[in-house]
């Protein structure tokens, strides 16, 4: 599962961008501003039907235009290749193409280009709220348990229906006990899900760590369920029903999960430094893909914007060390030239190309 080509248009300061030949690393170099990041936020359209940079959509295309759209093509295993799409709208309308026909969702999409994007928001991982956490943790058990996002939806669907019972006020005790009933099913499924998954994740983010920061031998990663793990969710549902109905909205749940790391016991957004907080985000979205490929559940590509911010030359080689050995693709952007291919442990798999003013040509392999 890994990108062959890309064509980029109206996206940003980018028209017409066409990248042939794309490796299983790709280096864009160029000055603040001539549109590197603009690349990686079209691979991210083209993976998510968004930005990573936030929802709006008005802001991701060229001014003084009312669309934008990127193609793509990703080699499957074995042989062939499977042809992608996204326009997104000014208005909001989203038109996805997959092998040629339209589909509906963006799940669908998301299916196909597994996407990890490694920037100056992914500190939001420890110094964000627990929704960020979430959705990182949610990433990892999407792509590899076919059954958890059927289950995700239907709790989705539950857990609107009892709030918006619980506003009402004024409701039967059967009425509320038949969402009630639904919602504990498909939230003691999700939790299943999600722990199954992160006893599996724990132990890959702590060899990571290893290679990456061996003096932080005091992390640890905790799971949170978003309710007393002394009960199950249908009994935690009921203790708090009084309360529920009382403030008009479920207390209790998978909502309300989160993934903790700490340092010697306390928060690691509290105790380490920048750059240390740096490796532990690299730590954790490198533990995922990793995972995801021993599980057999393909390849995963990194969005990894500006590596060398953050990171000493040292602590960038070793990220980049353990990028090279991993059965993934790396797309990924600095100022100079030789910021990623000084420290690069293979430069012949290195494709280079220059961005500016919009424009991007391919200059090479290192």
């Amino acid at each position: 599962m890994a990108l062959t080509q890309v064509q980029i248009d109206r996206v940003r300061n980018l028209r017409g961008v066409h990248l042939e030949a794309l490796q299983r690393v790709n280096v864009f170099y160029g000055a603040n501003g001539s549109g590197k990041t603009s690349v990686l936020e079209a691979i991210h359209l083209l993976g998510m039907a968004r930005s990573f940079r936030g929802n709006s959509i008005r802001s991701l295309i060229t001014h003084g235009e009312d669309t934008c759209t990127v193609f793509g093509s990703v080699a499957l295993p074995g042989a062939g290749a499977l042809p992608l799409g996204i326009q997104r709208s000014r208005n909001g309308e989203a038109q996805i193409r997959l092998g040629g026909k339209t589909v509906r969702t963006v799940a669908e999409l998301a299916e196909q280009l597994p996407l990890q994007v490694i920037n100056a928001d992914s500190f939001g991982l420890l110094t964000g709220s627990p929704g960020a956490r979430r959705q990182f943790l949610d990433w990892g058990v999407f792509h590899v348990e076919q059954q958890f996002f059927p289950q995700w939806q239907r709790f989705q669907r539950c857990i609107k229906q009892r709030n918006m019972l619980l506003r009402r006020g004024k409701l039967s005790h059967q009425e509320l006990a038949v969402w009630t009933r639904d919602l504990a099913r498909s939230g003691a499924a999700i939790n299943e899900f999600r722990q199954a998954y992160f006893e599996q994740l724990a132990p890959g983010f702590q060899q990571t760590m290893a290679r990456l920061a061996p003096s932080l031998d005091t992390l640890e990663l905790r799971f949170r369920q978003g309710w007393d793990h002394k009960l199950t969710y249908a009994e935690a549902l009921e203790q708090g029903i009084a309360t529920d109905r009382e403030q008009g909205f479920t207390h209790a749940g998978p909502q309300r999960a989160d993934i903790r790391v700490t340092s010697g016991g306390h928060p690691a957004a509290e105790t380490l430094s920048r750059g240390q907080q740096k490796l532990v985000v690299c730590g954790l979205k490198l533990a995922q893909g990793q995972l995801m490929s021993q599980l057999g559940r393909g390849q995963c590509t990194y969005l990894i914007d500006d590596l060398p911010s953050e990171l000493d030359r040292k602590h960038g080689g070793l990220v980049c060390e353990l990028l090279a050995s991993m059965d993934a693709q790396v797309f990924i952007t600095c100022v100079e030239r030789d910021e990623i291919q000084s420290v690069w442990p293979d430069t012949g798999g290195l494709a280079m190309f220059h961005v500016e003013h919009g424009r991007v040509s391919a200059s090479g392999s290192a």
